[in-house]
């Protein structure tokens, strides 16, 4: 029964969205033609309605142990926890389509309130091409990716779901996030698509676009700072990013949407970069598909791959359609559309812009070119081979220096042109306050360039946003400066990001260059020195809880014979599984964190990887200040307004007579 709603519900869903394909395509060919908005409502609300109605009835099943249900009896299993039964819900290749399309229809409905009457043939035609993208997905659960199948004989338990799967909390918060975050491209792909169509150039795509795109950029952000603190908790590897080809698919659309949001602002505040801006959008869009195809299909070996299935062909050709569509139209409208204004001079606020985009698009090229190589190579030659982190260090650390440049000058740069005098004046008190700052660093006997490098320019960030805040506020006071921030959230917001993403840098910097390494063989009893503590290892342990058994190792970090801190890294053993996952133990402090997995672990020995990394937190901190930015450039306003989408000119004329005083 479970299974049979399921299936209604998507069957529900696919028609509405082919609906509102249909119905929105011809209210953009004839807005005063027989179509009407209650229309588009009720294949919306369908459309709702039906995912809704399959995601439910999915997590009914798991939470039930519905082992007649298909996905029930091959992801989950009777002692999985209630939380873990959850999440198994998007944990395989099915559950998780059917996650992706819950999270379009709401993104769908979103759009639908902006169509306000039929005669919005840029809203019409967005709701058409969103219809088009749903049906797709629709129609790929009820063909190669069914999680409803009815088994003629269900088995009595299931194997559960990966263990990987099944370790930690954050993969109740992860997927979701990135689904929230990948699926969120589609708004302004269908506002840009829309717009080629009808041929209407202009901000008016942006400024509707705005703020999914700022929403879909906060949530992919916070999927891939969650997904690396997921890796470097749960994996035992030691590490937060190891240019894993899935990791790199979330990272391509994060880079390509970052450009965009910088090149639209060039865009509202000057008529500049119209076209690439419908570049990026298409290329955005794109690169989700392409991050769905390496997730969900057996294209590459990846830990994230966890299904080999059918659906690979038809992501390939969906993203091949998409692609080639989209460049198509582009290549037919791109003309007429394009802007005939150009940067005045390099060194000028559009300049920097120019300059960021630049980095960012050769950046994602970069990561796109080192994932999808061993692919061709493959396919082409017959030879396996893989493209491994030097060549990925490599090209990301120039383009990372050359990135955190262009933010540390960008926003002291002014529009149209801007002269040596003034850009020193702006940048003095950044720059000798970086300057001083990695003095004192260098005395303090820190030699590694590299570390040197991104500290200077982070500091300058850093003192630059605050120098700016304080030329810029009218009083020094709680109440002006409050009344700012709000006043003009979009600028704000992003400096906020700016300083996150300095921050994560520095993070990156510090923890990967400065860290420090060992791997130890102890028996009871036995100790060792790591980073000026003395490490012994007291014993083992074994505990059992409901579907998993865990061989605890207990490891005491003594300092002048005081101990000062307890590891018990782990070696989890599941019911149903053969593989057993490593759990690391963490110990963080402001100033570093000690970091202890096992490799093996025996009656009387153990295998140990100790890593110290100095200031890891940073690293968080700025991902979740980076998020922390676009929610504060979303802010609220009322429906309608779309005051957000253009900076506060007068605000600027105020913060530059400031400046100048």
């Amino acid at each position: 029964m479970t299974a049979v709603v399921g299936w209604t519900g998507v069957v529900l869903a696919f028609i509405s969205s082919l609906t509102l394909a249909v119905l929105g395509w011809r209210a953009q060919r004839r807005p005063d033609g027989p179509v009407r908005r209650g229309q588009l409502r009720t294949a919306v609300i369908g459309m709702v309605v039906g995912a809704v109605v399959a995601f439910g009835a999915l997590q009914f099943a798991l939470l039930t142990d519905d082992f007649s249900v298909s996905y029930v009896a091959e992801n989950s299993a009777r002692a999985t926890p209630l939380l873990f039964k959850v999440t198994t819900a998007w944990s395989a290749l099915s559950g998780s389509i059917v996650l992706w399309v819950l999270v379009l229809a709401g993104y769908t409905a979103v759009v639908l309130r902006q169509v306000r009457s039929v005669k919005d043939r840029l809203g019409t035609g967005a709701l058409a091409v969103m219809g088009f993208v749903a049906a797709f997905f629709f129609a790929m659960i009820l063909t190669v990716a069914n999680p409803f199948g009815v088994l003629t004989t269900a088995p009595l338990d299931g194997p559960g779901p990966n263990p990987i799967l099944q370790n930690h909390l954050m993969v109740l918060i992860h997927p979701p996030m990135l689904y929230l975050g990948l699926v969120g491209f589609t708004v302004p792909f269908a506002f840009a698509i829309s717009a080629l169509l009808i041929r209407e150039g202009g901000v008016g795509w942006l400024r509707r676009t705005r703020r999914s795109n700022l929403v879909a950029w906060t949530f992919l952000s916070g999927g891939l700072v969650y997904g690396a603190w997921w890796s470097y908790e749960v994996l035992g590897w030691g590490g937060y990013w190891a240019w894993d080809p899935v990791e790199n698919a979330a990272l391509i659309p994060w880079l390509l949407a970052t450009a965009f949001i910088h090149s639209s602002v060039v865009q509202v505040r000057r008529g500049m970069l119209q076209a690439w801006n419908f570049v990026l959008v298409l290329a955005t869009f794109a690169s989700t598909i392409l991050a769905t195809l390496l997730t969900r299909s057996s294209v590459i070996s990846s830990v994230h791959s966890f299904t080999q299935s059918g659906v690979g062909p038809l992501l390939l050709g969906f993203f091949i359609l998409t692609l080639g569509g989209g460049f198509t139209l582009f290549a037919l409208r791109g003309e007429q559309l394009a802007s005939n204004r150009h940067p005045e001079s390099v060194l000028s606020r559009e300049g920097a812009f120019v300059a960021n985009n630049v980095i960012l698009t050769v950046f994602a090229f970069v990561v796109l070119l080192g994932t999808l190589y061993p692919v061709f190579v493959e396919a082409f030659t017959g030879a396996e081979m893989s493209v491994g982190r030097p060549y990925f260090d490599r090209m990301a650390v120039p383009l990372s220096f050359a990135l955190l440049l262009a933010m540390g000058i960008g926003p002291f740069t002014p529009y149209r042109r801007a002269g040596s005098v003034v850009m020193w004046r702006r940048l003095r008190v950044p720059v000798l306050i970086a300057s001083a700052a990695v003095a004192a660093l260098v005395l303090a006997g820190l030699r590694e360039v590299s570390v040197v490098v991104v500290a200077f320019l982070v500091v300058t960030i850093v003192s630059g946003s605050i120098q700016e805040l304080v030329t810029t506020v009218p009083e020094l006071r709680p109440r002006p400066l409050a009344r700012m921030l709000v006043k003009r959230r979009g600028y704000w917001g992003g400096q906020l990001a700016h300083l996150g993403v300095a921050l994560l840098a520095l993070g990156i910097a510090t923890s990967g260059t400065l860290a420090e390494r060992t791997s130890v063989v102890l028996e009871g009893g036995q100790s060792t020195q790591f980073d000026g503590y003395t490490v012994t290892y007291e014993g083992s342990s074994e505990r059992q809880g409901g579907d998993r058994r865990a061989s605890v190792a207990r490891v005491v970090f003594e300092d002048d014979g005081r101990p000062v801190f307890t590891a018990e890294p782990a070696l989890t053993q599941f019911n149903n599984q053969v593989q057993a996952v490593a759990t690391p133990s963490v110990w963080s402090t402001p100033s570093r964190d000690v970091y202890v997995a096992l490799s093996s672990l025996e009656a009387e020995r153990i295998s140990l990887n100790i890593y110290r990394y100095p200031y890891m937190w940073l690293l968080w901190a700025g991902g979740m200040m980076a998020m922390a930015g676009g929610v504060w450039a979303l802010g609220f306003r009322r429906r309608g307004s779309h005051q957000e989408a253009v900076p506060d000119r007068k605000a600027d004329v105020v913060a530059e007579g400031n400046r100048r005083g």
